[in-house]
C-alpha cells in the first residue's frame, strides 16, 4: 500500500458559505466534486487540496483528514493486522471510491480510499 494523497477534512456547518471563503480568499478552484454534504477544493497552481464536510453520510463518525492509497484492501488488511480500531468497514460507495475509516493511536479517525479507475 502507498499513500497517494493527503486531504485534510474540514468541518462546517454551511457548504455554499464555505464556498466563497476557500475559492475567492485563498484561490482554490471551484469545486472538484460536491455530494451536497462533502466538496472538494484544488488549488489551480499546486496539488493543494481540501474538503469540506458537514457530516459524513454514509459513515458514524467525521473523519480529520482523507488518505488517499493505491490498494485500500491491502490498508484494510494491514490496520486489522496491527489491531487498529477499525470504525467504519471497506465500503464501496456509489460515488466511485472504495474506503474504510480507522483511528489512530491518538485518537484521530482516518478516511482511507482509493478511487475507482474511470
Amino acid at each position: 500500500m502507498r499513500v497517494t494523497q493527503i486531504i485534510a477534512d474540514l468541518h462546517v456547518p454551511d457548504l455554499p458559505a464555505s464556498r466563497s471563503f476557500y475559492t475567492d480568499y485563498l484561490g482554490l478552484a471551484e469545486e472538484e466534486f460536491n455530494l451536497g454534504w462533502v466538496a472538494r477544493h484544488t488549488s489551480p497552481v499546486s496539488r493543494a487540496t481540501l474538503q469540506v464536510m458537514t457530516s459524513d453520510a454514509t459513515a458514524p463518525v467525521d473523519p480529520v483528514v482523507s488518505v488517499m492509497v493505491d490498494d485500500v484492501e491491502a490498508a484494510y488488511r494491514q490496520a486489522q493486522e496491527r489491531g487498529y480500531e477499525i470504525v467504519h468497514p471497506l465500503t464501496t460507495e456509489a460515488w466511485g471510491v472504495t474506503r474504510f475509516f480507522v483511528r489512530a493511536p491518538d485518537g484521530n479517525v482516518l478516511n482511507v480510499v482509493q478511487q475507482h479507475a474511470g
